[in-house]
């Protein structure tokens, strides 16, 4: 029998663990570009629940426990796998409810519930994932599901687990490529192993030092205490090197002495620095050795934190927020990273912003704020990012005083002429149709760099490489972002265009922007209207939309 406080137990360390463990599991995926990593979506995700499940008493029936993670893993969910994880768990809930204590049969018929849950969720799941792995195990649980020892029972789905992790490089080419393991599958199979040490009578696991932020609830560093800021100021700034500037990697070693998290980026005639340090003024003085300086930046993260701490303790609470009563027809919820991107939106007419992409995915919960704070009757939600679609959907699912339709926008450029496309005098069916056939027409290239040595599909790619990515496929490398930012947008051309719209990343200079907006207009003349923006976005150098 599992009593509640086991089960409590269990979960807990299962969301330690991941936490300590994320990092190994995010060196897992395979894709090269810095895409939205597992093993931390699936840490913060069952970190979310970390709190309330700490909260309850010893006495809390398994019912009560499974319905209070499973609402916190819902809520908190990020990225595919964390949704696919919380769903999961969710079968817990549906199995065990109105029960005190929990056999090994009911055990089986959660996991039933939540792998049919987590197939149903996914629009075409594929195999040789974590959904395999849960289905595989939950077929061994119903075989031995007359087991009365839970140890002895789990232990076996674990087994099954593993064993049917060890198989999934044979159920999909590109992981067997890249010599790996599905890493949403080696993440449920690290929390199902934690879980085990429980059912056996070990202690609850805690949290190594450095990877405490998976006992997160609400934010990365919301529950952070401030010791773990080292230094306080963090610097940034350009040099506009002189003519005998000395290498930038002096400077690199001298703010190395000073502070840490150095970035030191020599780039033609600019040098970009990053910085954590209690002396701002010494890395000041020490660049204007090199050069002159330009765009200054420098912020006091321990203010930062503790504005941090009393957001997610408000969020956490919940005792402030009152949705928005609809006050209008229509009204748009657009997820983006950068203030140039936010902007963008916010100019088109979005009444609410998530922020959150690549690598920063938002919480089922942040999504659902969101469009609770849109004063509409029917909301339109767009995600523009292919691993947020399914957060964003379950959000959906949670609403009820309003109508919400998830737009399924993979990138940014497909959100924009989503909107563009609007007709505040149609109704909805006519814009939903309109709103899809914009997404559909629009071609999108991404400039970006590769966070990892991998071989994708027949390709050897290295660590630092330039990326371009033709609608989310990778077309080909480069080590130079104008040159692929151009021949990228060629290839997005095949079919003919009219405009380009060009948006910028924080690791480009406004500088650099001009003149591959110079390249494009000498390349193109007079053929296409070209537009540049500054997103300001992460990870990406360039965003194109050619339409």
């Amino acid at each position: 029998m599992v009593k509640g406080s086991m089960l409590r137990d269990a979960l807990i360390s299962g969301a330690v663990v991941i936490g300590n463990k994320k990092r190994e599991v995010d060196e897992l995926n395979v894709y090269p570009v810095p895409d939205g990593d597992t093993g931390t979506n699936m840490s913060m995700t069952m970190g979310n629940a970390l709190k309330e499940l700490r909260l309850l008493d010893a006495s809390a029936p398994v019912h009560q426990v499974a319905e209070v993670a499973a609402s916190a893993l819902l809520r908190g969910a990020r990225g595919n796998s964390g949704v696919i994880l919380s769903l999961i768990f969710r079968g817990f809930a549906k199995a065990l409810a109105g029960k005190k204590t929990a056999t090994c049969a009911d055990l089986a018929k959660a996991l039933e519930l939540g792998s049919e849950a987590a197939y149903k969720a996914v629009m075409k799941p594929a195999e040789g994932t974590i959904l395999t792995v849960v289905r595989l195990a939950s077929v061994k649980a119903a075989e031995i599901a007359a087991e009365e020892d839970v140890a002895v029972f789990w232990e076996q789905v674990c087994l099954e687990a593993e064993k049917t992790l060890e198989k999934t490089p044979e159920m999909l080419p590109v992981l067997k490529k890249a010599g790996v393991v599905d890493a949403g599958g080696k993440g449920l199979v690290v929390i199902f192993r934690a879980m085990l040490e429980v059912f056996k009578g070990g202690k609850v696991q805690e949290a190594v030092s450095e990877q405490r932020e998976a006992a997160v609830v609400g934010s990365a560093a919301g529950n952070a205490d401030d010791e773990e800021i080292t230094f306080t100021y963090c610097t940034e700034f350009l040099v506009q090197k002189k003519e005998d500037c000395k290498d930038s990697l002096a400077l690199r070693a001298y703010l190395e002495t000073i502070g840490d998290c150095v970035v030191v980026v020599d780039d033609n005639d600019i040098i970009k620095v990053h910085v954590h340090t209690d002396n701002p003024g010494k890395a000041l003085e020490e660049g204007l050795l090199f050069g002159m300086l330009t765009n200054l930046k420098i912020e006091n993260m321990r203010i930062q934190h503790e504005n941090r701490v009393r957001e997610t303790k408000l969020m956490q609470s919940g005792g402030e927020f009152t949705p928005a009563a609809p006050s209008k027809k229509f009204g748009f919820v657009a997820v983006g990273a950068g203030k140039g991107v936010e902007d963008m939106f916010k100019d088109l007419g979005a009444d609410s912003i998530v922020r959150g992409g690549q690598t920063m995915n938002p919480s089922t919960d942040d999504i659902l704020r969101a469009i609770l704070a849109t004063p509409a009757e029917i909301v339109f939600v767009l995600p523009n990012n292919k691993n947020i679609i399914l957060a964003a959907e379950q959000a959906s699912k949670l609403v009820t005083d309003r109508q919400v339709c998830v737009m399924q926008t993979r990138f940014i450029p497909q959100g924009i002429a989503a909107m563009l496309s609007f007709d505040p005098d149609a109704d909805f069916n006519q814009n939903r149709v309109a709103m899809a056939k914009a997404i559909e027409r629009v071609q999108t290239g991404q400039v970006t760099f590769a966070a990892r040595d991998s071989d994708y599909e027949g390709r050897s790619i290295k660590k630092g490489e330039i990326l371009a990515l033709e609608n989310g496929r990778l077309a080909f490398s480069s080590n130079d972002v104008t040159k692929a930012a151009y021949k990228l947008t060629r290839k997005l051309m095949k079919n003919g265009a009219e405009f380009i719209t060009l948006i910028y990343g924080a690791d480009v200079t406004e500088e650099s922007a001009l003149n591959t907006e110079k390249l494009f207009r000498a390349k193109l003349g007079d053929k296409v209207e070209i537009n540049l923006i500054n997103g300001g976005q992460p990870v990406y150098y360039y965003i194109i939309s050619v339409e």
